[in-house]
């Protein structure tokens, strides 16, 4: 299923090169393509999560995240853990440096709708 959008990811995990290069330099192993894909998507849907939690319109353009958004994210974030052989604080790390750079490069809007699809797809 993953595969059938690999394409498309990797126009979503392009931006995400800061957060990459961060992650290499505080000593974390190199991720797959699917990794770095799954953590941005993780940290898109966190993000959107917290802005529907708080009212703020951003969140209010998207599908509810409270229950396949932090399904996906628990899922993913243990599945890369474990291909990955990283540590919660790895994997924490990681994701803050996502969420991080799709903040700092404003691309939420961009990637969601390749991760909504990966989220159906993983439903």
């Amino acid at each position: 299923m993953i595969r059938a959008v690999l394409p498309l990811a990797l126009a979503v995990s392009l931006p995400a090169a800061p957060a990459a290069a961060f992650a290499q330099e505080a000593g974390q192993p190199e991720l797959s393509l699917e990794h770095r894909m799954l953590l941005r998507c993780s940290a898109a849907f966190s993000m959107v999560a917290a802005a529907q939690a708080s009212g703020n319109e951003t969140g209010a353009q998207y599908p509810d995240m409270g229950g396949s958004g932090r399904e996906f994210f628990v899922r993913s974030a243990a599945r890369v853990m474990d291909e990955a052989d990283l540590d919660r604080t790895q994997i924490e790390a990681l994701l803050s440096a996502e969420a991080q750079a799709i903040w700092d490069e404003d691309t939420l809007d961009d990637i969601m709708p390749v991760c909504l699809r990966l989220l159906v797809q993983q439903g």
